[in-house]
Order: C-alpha cells, then sequence, then structure tokens
C-alpha cells in the first residue's frame, strides 16, 4: 500500500508491471482523504505492507501499534527518497 505522498504513476505502477499488488491511496479521493491512524488499520485489515514518507507521524503510530501488541503486515519508512533517484527501466525499478 502506497500511502498518499508516494505516486501512483511514478512508483505504482512500475511495481503493478512487474507483478505487485499495489493499492495507492492517491488513486482514489475516499482512501487519500483517510488520516494516518485509519490508514494503518486498513492496511493491517488488507494485510499490506505499507510504504510511506512520512515517519514523522507513522513512527509514533506504529511504535504504539506494537506497545499495544497490534499486528500489521508491515511499514516501510522511506526517509531520503527524491524522485531523481527513482525512475523506471526497460528491465524494472532503478
Amino acid at each position: 500500500m502506497l500511502d498518499a505522498q508516494r505516486s501512483p504513476k511514478r512508483i505504482g505502477s512500475v511495481l503493478g508491471r512487474q507483478g505487485h499488488d499495489v493499492l495507492c491511496l492517491a488513486a482514489d479521493p475516499v482512501l487519500g482523504a483517510l488520516d494516518d491512524p485509519e490508514v494503518l488499520a486498513l492496511a493491517a485489515e488488507q494485510e499490506r505492507v505499507l510504504v510511506t514518507r512520512n515517519a514523522r507521524d507513522f513512527a509514533p503510530l506504529l511504535r504504539e501499534s506494537a506497545e499495544g501488541n497490534r499486528h500489521h503486515a508491515g511499514c516501510i519508512l522511506i526517509w531520503t527518497l527524491v524522485h531523481n533517484q527513482f525512475h523506471a527501466t526497460a528491465s524494472g525499478v532503478a
């Protein structure tokens, strides 16, 4: 699951073409409007790994989730990715 800040075209479509089941929150106005606790709950409910650059908000939520013994499929916090560091190549993602 790509958080609303992740690009459905630049990241989601590339991952989808490689066979990954990707849910892009930014591609759906309802899902894109969810607040952070709802995003984490949806990811957990659907057993999806959440990918986000919003470490400031999600790191405390993940800590609370762990302390509350609430399980989820995982979360990838991207700290320094800028758009020119990610691009599609003929063979996939670079």
